[in-house]
């Protein structure tokens, strides 16, 4: 407020220096030499867990309807093929899932948060538009890595598969009717293609407005500028539907007895707000090293609202979907909390809505906080490291089950994709100049004044 006008934006050219190349490649390595120890460590684990659960599930008394005999059933209709994979490779697989899928969100996010400021002629946050080009620009090894666990680790993570796949009929031991009603959906087209296909989709319209933005910066005049508005609303609206399908898909039929009718959304919180984070973190960064200073206090403080308001949206889906399920206490529904409030995650579920909610929460409530670099710092690395607890959880008690742990495998694997991502941004950074000066609105970000 009452900071000096500016008219006019010079250029400004991000340098990956070698300095900076070594270190982020340094994390990356030693991501991958800690990956693959843990691995070593965990790869032979083949705890009795699996076989135990599955004689227990053959004496236990067959209820009709109901999540929890449908488990049972299923259980016991291929419990041999459970055994046969330790758990060590179950959580391998699943540690893959998890940063696959973390990283990948971090990438549609981008591109989403960039299509709805054009939809909404939004023009607060046009110096941020090369981030959040740059962060997008990671879908293709989101596509790659998803894709490697749909193809290559599907029988470790969706036992579904391995149900659909024996093709039982009512008659036979072990047919589950939970299963065979959802045959329509979870199938292995939809999984195989689908999930892989909407993903493409998402990178063709990242390529049609990185082209739009390419032309605009060598050609100026508002035409791109309305062709990406064009653009951007018809992604807002197929995003909307495929994300859903996409969730569905990956994360939700890990448990394929349970569903709830907001676990998109849910899902769509934990994007959002940690693909904010990640651009303020992005930002602040850059500031720090002598770029982009004329992104001022009250963009950043813009970030830092948007981070505030939709950690308290996460935690009015969260608990929208839990509390209605704990007041009706309906089997099919409460064997998802169940599994997340036995002994081995319960801390961690306790965990996970003090990093998610009530932390960012406390810290971001000030009006000045939001405008403070450190504080802003230490709020966006809690809401990335709470969420990225939050879809531990969602994977790894179905696929786990009562088996938990964090050792290298989970710290390493994450430090080595968080290693990879940044090196691909920084890189994808370092390829056009920080602003879009040919954008409508740059000099209405360069003096966005919140007014307060």
């Amino acid at each position: 407020m009452g900071h000096h006008y500016i008219t006019e934006v010079k250029n400004e050219k991000f340098v990956f220096t070698k300095r900076s190349r070594m270190i982020v490649g340094g994390v990356f390595i030693l991501g991958l030499i800690l990956t693959f120890i843990g691995m070593g460590q965990v790869k032979n684990q083949d705890h009795p867990a699996d076989a135990e659960h599955t004689a227990l599930v053959v004496d236990a008394p067959q209820h009709e309807g109901g999540a929890a005999a449908a488990e049972e059933a299923t259980d016991a209709g291929h419990g041999e093929e459970h055994a046969e994979h330790s758990t060590g490779m179950k959580r391998i697989w699943a540690n893959f899932l998890l940063n696959s899928y973390y990283f990948m969100l971090f990438a549609v996010g981008a591109l989403f948060f960039m299509a709805v400021n054009y939809a909404a002629n939004a023009g607060w946050a046009t110096l941020l538009k090369r981030i959040m080009e740059a962060m997008s620009s990671y879908l293709p090894i989101g596509i790659i890595t998803i894709g490697i666990v749909i193809y290559f680790g599907r029988d470790y993570l969706y036992h579904w598969i391995e149900y659909l796949e024996k093709g039982l009929k009512p008659e036979d031991t072990g047919f589950d009717k939970i299963l065979d009603d959802k045959d329509w959906f979870l199938n292995k087209g939809w999984f195989l293609f689908g999930v892989p296909a909407i993903m493409l989709v998402w990178w063709l319209f990242r390529f049609i407005l990185g082209k739009l933005s390419t032309n605009e910066d060598a050609n100026g005049g508002t035409t791109y500028f309305y062709k990406s508005i064009r653009f951007s609303a018809a992604f807002i609206v197929i995003f909307a539907f495929s994300f859903s399908i996409l969730s569905w898909l990956v994360m939700m039929s890990i448990d394929p007895h349970w569903y709830s009718t907001i676990y998109s959304v849910y899902n769509f919180a934990v994007a959002f707000v940690t693909t904010l984070s990640v651009i303020g973190l992005f930002t602040l960064w850059l500031k720090s090293k002598g770029y982009m200073e004329i992104v001022s206090d009250e963009v950043i403080h813009d970030i830092g609202k948007f981070m505030f308001a939709f950690s308290i949206f996460w935690g009015y889906i969260f608990i929208s979907q839990f509390l209605l399920i704990w007041y009706a206490n309906i089997p099919e529904e409460v064997v998802y909390f169940d599994a997340r409030l036995n002994p081995h995650y319960k801390m961690l579920f306790r965990t996970n809505i003090l990093m998610c909610f009530f932390a960012p929460f406390l810290i971001l409530m000030m009006r000045n906080a939001k405008r403070n670099p450190k504080v802003m710092l230490i709020a966006a690395l809690i809401i990335l490291c709470g969420h990225w607890l939050d879809l531990y959880l969602m994977i790894m008690p179905g696929v786990l089950h009562d088996e938990s742990g964090f050792g290298l495998l989970e710290f390493g694997m994450t430090i080595a994709f968080a290693g990879f991502f940044i090196y691909w941004v920084l890189h994808a950074l370092s390829r056009k100049n920080l602003y879009a000066i040919n954008h409508p609105y740059i000099l209405e970000s360069v003096n966005h004044d919140v007014g307060v």
